[in-house]
């Protein structure tokens, strides 16, 4: 490859990853932790909510959100898209997107994510699973 050729190329994908005591008030930290990385990235509101839904999520269904649990979030982002994922400790459910009534306080998380993102999707088992959300955008130059 020629220096002409590698000036042309697409921009390399940036990832990001960062580890987090398993405590509620952390969410926050998450939120500031994404919003510092992708400032200027046109949905950021919904990443951030989406980074929230997965944080919560982690700590309150998880082995993450025990005394002296960790879940890790991880932000990766090339020109066209932002993928924001949480790592959590396993628990013995599966991530599911469902319906919500009217008047039930929980269960809206997923279905919101699923709602805002291009995809969403999740991987791993009872000790240890990766929910993420891609959301399509690109930076104006």
């Amino acid at each position: 490859m020629t220096p002409a050729t590698l000036l042309a190329a697409e921009p390399v994908p940036l990832c990001w990853r960062r580890s987090f005591p398993g405590a509620a008030e952390q969410a926050r930290a998450v939120r500031r932790f994404v919003g510092c990385l992708l400032d200027g990235f046109p949905r950021l509101d919904d990443v951030l909510l989406a980074a929230d839904e997965l944080v919560v999520n982690a700590l309150r269904h998880t082995e993450s959100g025990r005394c002296g649990g960790r879940f890790t979030v991880e932000v990766a982002h090339a020109y066209d898209h932002v993928r924001v994922s949480v790592s959590d400790q396993g628990g013995p459910g599966e991530p599911v997107c469902r319906e919500a009534g009217e008047l039930d306080e929980s269960g809206r998380g997923l279905r919101t994510v699923s709602l805002t993102a291009a995809s969403w999707g999740w991987h791993g088992n009872d000790r240890g699973r990766t929910v993420s959300a891609v959301f399509a955008g690109k930076w104006s130059a």
